[in-house]
């Protein structure tokens, strides 16, 4: 046998086509990951001003023209009225003036990134050192020491999504699996339910109570973290169900190679470049881990909208993964009769 052939029997072109399937999600990897964080710089963060009469308008002018607009000012009522925003995730830090010194208040909130509240502390320091004055920070939701950058509530969003797509691959190319019908597919979604449920639990508990990690309610952990398992693994059922094994390297593109840089975990989403600011909070790893921030530290407010993101990929995966499957058995039975009638007729 010639080295071609051998060649022909060791890599078939459909295995060919999936290693080139494999170089594109490493390429794609390498050029998210390094695109998205290699030089995280703030770009129009929401930023309030507190400042008497006139001088509230001119400084928020004089913000919004700094190079390369990293602020996006608004004039805000008071300090308290700032805080309460903050809080609301409707912005991500403010600057109160006091008309009476030197030394003004530069309010951050490290519980939503504390890349961000860097960030922020070092511009305020630049323009007031401008202006000969001075900011002390005020940390209005400080992250848990445990956590470390605020990053813990990105990798636990992060373990979530594994454990959703790595359960609906293994049950759809387990050894001896079954090709899905709407009863074989109804009962994958079931048991991944499960899974989900003992994966939000384990999750909130380990996080909270075991590591301290993270505050915040275990209970709203808990469905935070079912809900984003199950929306992940329904998603990579119903694509799998699409494309057959190509599936699961589409599901490492959404969630992996897409839905990681642009969570917002290392770098809060304004730090991020446009594409991946636009993206994130559109994705399961974005949305979870808005939400599992909010819910750590911001009193579980802001999440509506993130939520409804995780429902609506649940909701669409679940009925993918269905009609999909509803589709193919009654394309066989069809295929079937229409071969037994061929028979009838050759055997008359």
């Amino acid at each position: 046998m010639t080295f071609a052939d051998e060649l022909k029997s060791a890599v078939t072109p459909r295995a060919a086509l999936l290693v080139i399937g494999v170089l594109a999600l490493q390429l794609l990897f390498i050029a998210s990951y390094v695109g998205a964080l290699h030089s995280p710089t703030p770009k129009d963060v929401a930023f309030g001003v507190v400042a008497p009469g006139e001088a509230a308008a001119q400084t928020k002018d004089k913000l919004a023209k700094l190079p390369g607009k990293p602020l996006d000012p608004r004039v805000v009522e008071d300090e308290a009225q700032a805080r309460r925003q903050i809080m609301d995730r409707s912005i991500d830090g403010a600057l109160v003036v006091d008309p009476r010194g030197t030394e003004d208040t530069l309010l951050v909130a490290s519980g939503g990134g504390k890349a961000l509240a860097n960030a922020l502390e070092t511009i305020t320091a630049k323009t007031e050192g401008a202006e000969k004055r001075t900011a002390r920070t005020v940390d209005v939701a400080a992250a848990s020491s445990e956590d470390f950058n605020g990053l813990s509530s990105f990798y636990l969003v992060v373990g979530w999504c594994v454990g959703g797509y790595l359960c609906a691959s293994i049950m759809s190319i387990s050894a001896g699996s079954q090709p899905a019908n709407p009863q074989r597919a109804a009962i994958r979604l079931g048991a991944l339910a499960v899974l989900a449920l003992a994966g939000g639990l384990g999750g909130a508990v380990i996080v909270g109570p075991i590591l301290g990690a993270l505050p915040g309610s275990i209970m709203g952990l808990w469905g935070l973290g079912a809900l984003v398992t199950f929306a992940v693994g329904a998603v990579t059922l119903a694509l799998e169900e699409l494309t057959g094994i190509v599936g699961i390297g589409l599901a490492v593109l959404l969630i992996v190679v897409a839905g990681n840089p642009s969570a917002g975990g290392a770098f809060p989403l304004p730090m991020l470049p446009p594409f991946w600011n636009a993206i994130g909070p559109a994705l399961p790893p974005g949305a979870g881990t808005w939400v599992a921030r909010s819910i750590a530290y911001f009193r579980g407010n802001a999440v509506t909208g993130p939520l409804l993101v995780l429902s609506a990929w649940a909701v669409v995966g679940t009925a993918v993964t269905l009609l999909v499957a509803m589709r193919k058995t009654r394309a066989g039975a069809g295929t079937h009769v229409s071969g037994q009638g061929g028979s009838s007729r050759a055997t008359a």
